[in-house]
């Protein structure tokens, strides 16, 4: 890659693509691209050395890490969910007021019993005792999850990767309870879900990011 072109990672849809977008509008940073609304591809009116590369918000994380992007966008739970060697390759420049949002452990609503952490873990237990199987966790944060079910003392689980609408993971049979991430609950209200008292895993928001692998860039300063 040229030293005189810089690649810039924008989510390519969502409202963290909507905010990413207004930024660029405040700072009068015109995005143009060929054909149109959909393409992948974008440059900066007036700016021919950088190249804008429409992505999900997870693979901005996995390119600013191997070095083929030099600034992203992306949320900070995307950051803190990635393998820690790539964490370590990345650096947050900056947070923003937007894409806010909260990783929690949720159950159902007829689970009147458990209301904390410490419920969860008896209950985890009587699971493995009385059911001989293991409480699932239906989530698409694996690694947060697991982190944070150890740290307050939540051994005997399993993970259940999701695929779609997590919050529908308690009710078809193949979790018990779930992790997800909420903007403002109602969503896990709607499907008959309540977060755990002490169940807050991250707390999120639209970050400004760079790849440790490349010098410093004066664009950041637009930001």
């Amino acid at each position: 890659m040229s030293n005189d072109i810089v690649k810039i990672g924008i989510p390519s849809k969502g409202r963290l693509r909507s905010g990413v977008l207004n930024i660029f509008k405040k700072k009068k940073l015109t995005i143009l691209s060929e054909r149109g609304d959909r393409d992948l591809f974008g440059y900066i009116k007036g700016k021919k050395n950088i190249i804008i590369n429409y992505l999900h918000a997870r693979e901005i994380i996995e390119r600013l890490a191997d070095g083929s992007l030099d600034i992203g966008f992306s949320g900070y739970d995307l950051l803190m969910e990635s393998e820690i060697n790539i964490q370590k390759k990345i650096t947050v420049k900056k947070k923003y007021d937007f894409g806010e949002a909260t990783l929690v452990v949720a159950i159902p609503d007829d689970w009147i019993d458990v209301q904390t952490m410490p419920d969860l873990e008896e209950i985890a237990f009587e699971f493995k005792d009385k059911k001989r199987s293991r409480l699932r966790i239906a989530t698409k944060y694996p690694n947060l999850t697991t982190e944070f079910m150890f740290s307050r003392g939540v051994t005997q689980f399993k993970l259940v990767k999701s695929l779609g609408a997590t919050e529908i993971y308690p009710f078809t049979g193949s979790s018990e309870i779930i992790t997800d991430i909420t903007s403002t609950g109602a969503t896990l209200n709607a499907n008959n879900l309540r977060i755990l008292k002490d169940g807050i895993i991250l707390n999120s928001q639209a970050c400004l990011m760079t790849s440790k692998k490349i010098r410093e860039i004066k664009l950041l300063k637009e930001f």
